[in-house]
This record gives structure tokens, C-alpha cells and sequence, in this order.
């Protein structure tokens, strides 16, 4: 519920390891990494809720982890709006809960990806080791996006699009040069306008190239995406731009914008090879997170 109205309906899946572990198991799917819903990062709020939400959270599903090693990786959440607590929070995460990585939203409050003020979270990210998710979140609702679902449509895409071009912009990559980040819905709109967004920056640097003077193009395959675009095409695309070592299975599961079968639109590409599939289905996820693996055999 959301302000005394019905924001969405989950099933059990949403929460009971059982249920997924049936499901996964229907579908072929051997690994999961678990993560929170992303409309309960919470960066709205005081930052010590905030803390306290992700303990809360982060503890339940190091315990599903710890019950089901061979099957669940897990992904922690931060109280991003205090990058102090932030990071002390990733420390919990990956030395005391044993967790990969963690993940964030497409921006925090007043910070996009870019800010200073996340300096300190990134630092930490490669001082541990610590893979970081991107999901994006908080996209405009009212107005002319109000219908048609256009959040989750055009806003969800372009969200990811700006929190990429924030980080190449920003100078991120440069400055921590050893972060592995991943980013949602196949880099939503970035792959087909990374064109684009290079030629402005190339006759706008006055505009584009404040903080970074190398051009965006530079940075592909500095980043991951997952692979959940849902059209065959696009998925070439994002191969291509992105690069066969840096795509990796996403399934936005269990909601209605993932993908029915997780791997079907991979396993149904018939210019790929079965080396390519390998790596889209497992092996990049295995990379990306940091991960043997052996560890689940």
C-alpha cells in the first residue's frame, strides 16, 4: 500500500525461498541473486531508518543464503542518502553477511551517480571487492507519465540511461578504475543512443565534458548490463555495444516486465554460439559478481 492505495500485489514469490526454488527449478534457472525491491531502498527517509530497513533486510536474506548456499547469492542495500552509513553498511554486507555485491538506485534524492558525496561509497566498493547493482528507481509518476504506464516503460530507461551517462561523464570510471557496476534493463536507452550522446559530447564540450574529457565511447565495455531487452534485435545490439564479456542474464523476476522463461530470448538466438550463450547465461554473472564457480557445484 502506498498512501492508502494499492501500489501492487505480490505473490509468494516475492518473499518465500521455497516458492522460488519450485520456480527456478521449473525454469532451469540454478543461481539466483537475490536483491531488494527497489521501491524499498527508501532514500526518502532519515537515514538511520534507512540503516535500521537495511539491516533488517539485509540480515533476512543472508539467512535464505545461508539455508540455500547452492542456490542464492546475495545482493545488499544501503542507506545511500548518508554515504557514511553507506559504507559501513557495505562492510556488514560482504565481511560479516558474506554478500558479492550490493544494490543501488539510479540516483540518490538530490545526488545523481556522479556526486562527491558517493566517492566515499565507491572507494569502499573497490577496497572490498564489492560488485554494485543498478536498478533504476523514483521516476517521474505525475503529469504526462502519469498514464499508460509510462514510468515503467520510458521512465525506467531513462533513468538507467542518465545514471550511465552521469558515471562516464562524471569521471567515475576513471577515478576508481577497478568498480564493476551493472546496470539494469540492458543499459535501458544507452545502447541505441550511445551515438548520440558521443556526438554531443564531441560538439558540446563546453556542455558534456566538464568533469571527463574522454568520450563516452571509451567506456564500453568498462560496464556491465544484464540482458533483459525482450526483442531479439536489441539484444544483438547490446552484445555488439556492450561486448560479449560484459552482458549478463537478467530476468527482473518475478514482475510482470521479466523475462516469462529466463534465457529464452539467449537460448533462441540462433547467430550466437553456444561459447557466446555460456557466457551470457552464467559465466559474465560469475565475473561481474566475483564468483567461482565451484563454489555452487
Amino acid at each position: 500500500m502506498k498512501d492508502g492505495n494499492v501500489f501492487r500485489v505480490v505473490q509468494s514469490n516475492c518473499w518465500d525461498p521455497e516458492v522460488r526454488l519450485k520456480e527456478m527449478d521449473q525454469s532451469g534457472v540454478t543461481i539466483q541473486a537475490l536483491s531488494t525491491v527497489p521501491v524499498m531502498f527508501s532514500y526518502w527517509a532519515k537515514p538511520q531508518d534507512t540503516l535500521d530497513l537495511s539491516q533488517f533486510l539485509n540480515d533476512d536474506l543472508a539467512a535464505v543464503v545461508r539455508k540455500h548456499p547452492k542456490r542464492f547469492v546475495g545482493l545488499g542495500t544501503l542507506p545511500m542518502q548518508s554515504p557514511d552509513l553507506a559504507v559501513q553498511e557495505m562492510y556488514r554486507c560482504v565481511n560479516e553477511l558474506g554478500f558479492p555485491g550490493v544494490q543501488i538506485g539510479s540516483h540518490v534524492n538530490q545526488y545523481e551517480l556522479d556526486s562527491p558525496d558517493l566517492y566515499p561509497v565507491y572507494a569502499a566498493a573497490e577496497q572490498l571487492n564489492c560488485s554494485i547493482f543498478v536498478h533504476p528507481w523514483d521516476m517521474q509518476m505525475d503529469g504526462r507519465m502519469s498514464k499508460y504506464w509510462l514510468p515503467w516503460l520510458v521512465g525506467m530507461p531513462a533513468e538507467t540511461t542518465t545514471a550511465i551517462c552521469c558515471m562516464i561523464m562524471g569521471g567515475i570510471f576513471e577515478k576508481f578504475p577497478k568498480l564493476r557496476v551493472c546496470f539494469a534493463h540492458g543499459g535501458g536507452a544507452f545502447p541505441f543512443t550511445v551515438g548520440r550522446i558521443n556526438h554531443g559530447f564531441n560538439v558540446r564540450p563546453d556542455l558534456c565534458a566538464v568533469h571527463n574529457i574522454a568520450p563516452p565511447r571509451k567506456y564500453l565495455g568498462a560496464f556491465y548490463t544484464d540482458s533483459l531487452v525482450h526483442d531479439p534485435r536489441a539484444l544483438e545490439l547490446l552484445v555488439d555495444i556492450i561486448g560479449e564479456d560484459k552482458v549478463l542474464l537478467g530476468t527482473d523476476y518475478p514482475f510482470p516486465l521479466g523475462e516469462y522463461k529466463p534465457g529464452l530470448l539467449i537460448e533462441s538466438m540462433k547467430d550466437f554460439n553456444r561459447r557466446l550463450k555460456e557466457k551470457l547465461l552464467a559465466e559474465n554473472a560469475l565475473n561481474f559478481l566475483g564468483l567461482d564457480k565451484t563454489k555452487f557445484q
